[in-house]
C-alpha cells in the first residue's frame, strides 16, 4: 500500500436516533449517528406489518375469474 494516501481508521461509537442504543464499530468517522437499528428496526424485532391495501387481491381474482369466463 501506499504511504499517506489512506485515511486513518479507529474505533468509533454508532448511536441510534430512534432508541439511543450505542456500539462500537471501525470507521474513518468519529461518530455516526443512524435512524434505525438492529434493536428498534421493525424487521429484526419481530414486529413487521405487512401493509396490503383492502380489496386488491379480491380486484384482482375478480378480473382473473372474467378472463377465464371468455
Amino acid at each position: 500500500m501506499k504511504k499517506d494516501i489512506h485515511p486513518e481508521y479507529h474505533e468509533c461509537t454508532v448511536t441510534c436516533v430512534s432508541c439511543g442504543n450505542t456500539f462500537k464499530t471501525g470507521s474513518v468517522l468519529n461518530e455516526i449517528k443512524v435512524d434505525t437499528c438492529s434493536n428498534c428496526h421493525p424487521f429484526y424485532t419481530g414486529k413487521q406489518r405487512t401493509v396490503m391495501a383492502d380489496g386488491t387481491i379480491d380486484k384482482f381474482n375478480r378480473k382473473l375469474a372474467k378472463a377465464h369466463k371468455k
